[in-house]
């Protein structure tokens, strides 16, 4: 019990500077599984080792030197070797090392169901929602999203205004929490539904870190729901990582005239789920 401890302590540390790089982590595992030999590296060999600059090398070996535990005040972190853990999310090819919550960590015990979408939804949008939503029956689902103006927060409002439980997956630590507009939002899904991220509380958010998170939307997630998307919007990127996963992926049709409905148009297209009802949902999820 005691070297799982140690373990899992010296993965937290080493996610702490490393947790926008998942191959390095990886990497550092296989060579082995205890974390415990790079911290007897010198800097010069962290560098070759691991393809490294100077920089970040001297850097990475400071940080492990200082044999600093962390620990984050209110914030639950899980990592990939613990019980908790959601199992979904570990069967993706590239799963979060470290998981960092605030709220229901229950939640992820629990079926989930990601909701996705355009940040500059029409009233038809948010009317399909609420006609979807509103007859999901209670608790059957986690409804997911990523915290983003538009479909995102009709998810989450939805979610709770239904009594379904919520999880926001967000792209950037708790200290820099992003879109500034939805804090209030994410102070009420963290009350009694659950705030999750891959990054520390420090990591401010970066444009990358957008699409590296819907990865974590859909591995949590049985299905995806893709509501309103432009062609090239951010919420295909959702719909592929379902897709690649081997998760259902739904799409609610729309009009052809409308921009924000071709990609999900296109969705349908390419095969995926075209939804009407919520029973078109739970059939497909064998729920039915």
């Amino acid at each position: 019990m005691q070297e799982k401890e140690e373990i899992r302590a010296r993965l937290i540390q080493l996610h702490a500077i490393l947790a926008d790089n998942w191959r390095i982590i990886r990497d550092i595992y296989h060579m082995d599984k205890t974390f415990q030999s790079v911290y007897e590296m010198p800097p010069n060999e962290l560098q070759q080792t691991f393809r490294l600059s100077s920089e970040k090398a001297n850097y990475l070996y400071e940080h492990l030197q200082s044999k600093e535990t962390l620990s984050y005040e209110q914030i639950t972190t899980l990592t990939i070797f613990d019980e908790e853990y959601p199992s979904l999310l570990k069967e993706i090819h590239d799963p979060p090392w470290v998981l960092y919550a605030i709220g229901n960590t229950k939640l992820l015990q629990t079926n989930m169901l990601s909701i996705v979408g355009t940040r500059y939804p029409t009233n038809y949008a948010f009317e399909s929602m609420k006609l979807i939503m509103k007859e999901l029956p209670q608790k059957m689902f986690t409804i997911v999203s990523g915290l983003a103006l538009g479909i995102d927060t009709y998810a989450h409002q939805l979610a709770m205004e239904y009594q379904h439980g919520t999880i926001a997956v967000i792209g950037s630590g708790f200290y820099h929490l992003y879109p500034a507009q939805n804090k209030s939002l994410a102070e009420k899904i963290s009350q009694s539904n659950l705030l999750l991220t891959e990054y520390p509380p420090s990591y401010s958010p970066r444009k990358w870190y957008f699409p590296k998170r819907n990865r974590i939307i859909s591995g949590l997630s049985l299905g995806t729901v893709v509501v309103e998307a432009k062609e090239k919007s951010g919420s295909l990127i959702t719909a592929d990582s379902a897709i690649e996963q081997g998760r259902e992926v739904f799409a609610i049709p729309g009009s052809i005239v409308s921009a924000y409905s071709k990609g999900t148009n296109q969705l349908i297209q390419q095969g995926a789920k075209l939804i009407t009802s919520t029973e078109d949902i739970l059939e497909e999820l064998q729920f039915g």
